[in-house]
């Protein structure tokens, strides 16, 4: 009796020092506290560390493609204007997230301005701060991620408190004055558990939907009604993260372009041009940069004049500039590349059949669970892609520069427009032929 009286006092005096321990660290200390996670990992034959675990990994890759392929052939807004606002108020400081939530939220922003310029090259990014009760635009619309990064990294100071109105407040008053095809969204990324508002944010969120502006919301700390009925009256969507590794998963599914409202949805015809590498060793001045450059950039095939990157608004007849593949990695998100099919032999009815490795890297397919070869599978689907692409392309300008021919005459035209028509029209017919 004794001895079991001393055995229960000794667990009780291990459980009383496990809640001390604790009490003494922080919340992301105890979350690994008690668990040995190098010996989840294993070396791979490449000498890389994989997890031995990968069913988590494997189901969460698995539902993403679900719901990649559920949105295909669904209208979305391929040309974007976001911006990103980013709460900087002393709630940021806290180190909850290590170093704290501002250094954290900043490379997150980062790796998604990255990101979603490479699958929306076509849109514009803008970055707003939160900071003593007032929005500051920290970078106006545009398409080069350098910029916004740059202008990001230099500003990371965290005080006062944060106001939710004053920055929908600014944000509307920019995002008004972008072209009616443009779709119109706000990726506010908020840490505080209140907001400091000068009037009534009821009347903002109103004007923000009455703008047509899709506001979203991804919350560092609890849930918060206002941040919840801001997203539920503009159609965007409201998460609270959970840790470093969820917040960067809720961040990057803002990269895709979402489905376009109903109400909104507007076909419209948008004038695009296709500018020329400009001479090398040639003294121009960039009409961006505003000063005199030798050599590169492009020339607006409208004005004639100098700008330095694609894809871009020409700052002096306001035509849109871009590329032929800008155009391709925009137009994939409405061709998705479709679910892979599991290749198990021991639930096949004839392994006899089942092809041993994949016709694009030759790689083994006899692995229980393995899956499709996604290099080729990928590869395939880019090629349809951008075949469909082409043709349209063709067709457009074919038909374009026939009009043009019928309302003047043939005649008229030079050698070189004769020999482009006809080449055109090969052209379109071989692709519809073939």
């Amino acid at each position: 009796m004794d001895h079991n009286m001393s055995r229960k006092e000794f667990n009780r005096e291990e459980e009383e020092d496990e809640e001390d321990d604790n009490r003494g660290r922080e919340a992301w200390e105890r979350t690994y506290a008690d668990e040995r996670s190098w010996e989840s990992l294993q070396e791979d034959e490449s000498g890389l560390l994989r997890p031995i675990d990968n069913k988590t990994l494997h189901h969460a890759q698995y539902r993403r493609r679900l719901r990649t392929a559920t949105a295909a052939r669904i209208q979305k807004g391929l040309i974007r204007y976001l911006y990103i606002v980013i709460d900087l108020s002393r709630a940021a400081g806290e180190s909850d997230y290590k170093p704290s939530r501002m250094v954290v939220v900043a490379r997150q922003v980062e790796a998604f301005i990255r990101e979603f310029f490479d699958q929306n090259p076509l849109s514009q990014i803008g970055l707003v701060t939160l900071k003593d009760g007032m929005a500051h635009c920290l970078t106006d619309l545009g398409g080069s991620p350098e910029s916004h990064i740059k202008a990001l990294m230099g500003k990371l100071t965290s005080s006062g408190d944060a106001s939710l109105q004053n920055g929908l407040d600014l944000v509307q008053s920019l995002l008004n004055q972008i072209p009616t095809y443009g779709h119109r969204e706000v990726l506010i990324l908020y840490s505080a558990l209140c907001t400091c508002d000068p009037g009534d944010i009821m009347e903002t969120i109103q004007k923000c939907k009455a703008s047509k502006i899709r506001c979203s919301v991804i919350g560092l700390s609890a849930e918060l009604y206002i941040c919840k009925y801001l997203c539920q009256e503009t159609g965007g969507i409201y998460y609270v993260a959970l840790d470093e590794s969820h917040l960067k998963e809720l961040v990057f599914e803002h990269a895709p372009p979402p489905p376009a409202i109903a109400e909104f949805a507007i076909a419209n015809l948008i004038k695009m041009g296709f500018p020329q590498r400009a001479a090398e060793g040639v003294i121009s001045i960039c009409s961006c940069h505003k000063e005199a450059k030798v050599g590169g950039g492009y020339t607006c095939p409208r004005c004639k004049a100098r700008i330095c990157d694609l894809p871009t608004e020409c700052q002096i007849c306001g035509l849109t500039l871009v590329s032929s593949p800008h155009l391709a990695r925009s137009y994939h998100h409405l061709f998705p590349i479709t679910p892979f099919d599991d290749v198990s032999p021991s639930v096949s009815k004839d392994p006899r059949h089942l092809q041993k490795n994949c016709f694009g890297c030759q790689q083994s397919l006899m692995n229980p669970g393995l899956e499709t070869c996604q290099l080729n599978a990928s590869l395939v689907q880019n090629a349809r892609n951008t075949f469909a692409l082409i043709v349209t392309f063709i067709f457009t300008k074919a038909c374009i520069i026939a009009r043009v021919a019928r309302a003047f005459d043939i005649l008229n035209l030079s050698r070189d427009d004769r020999n482009w028509l006809a080449y055109l029209v090969f052209a379109a017919r071989k692709t519809c032929a073939s």
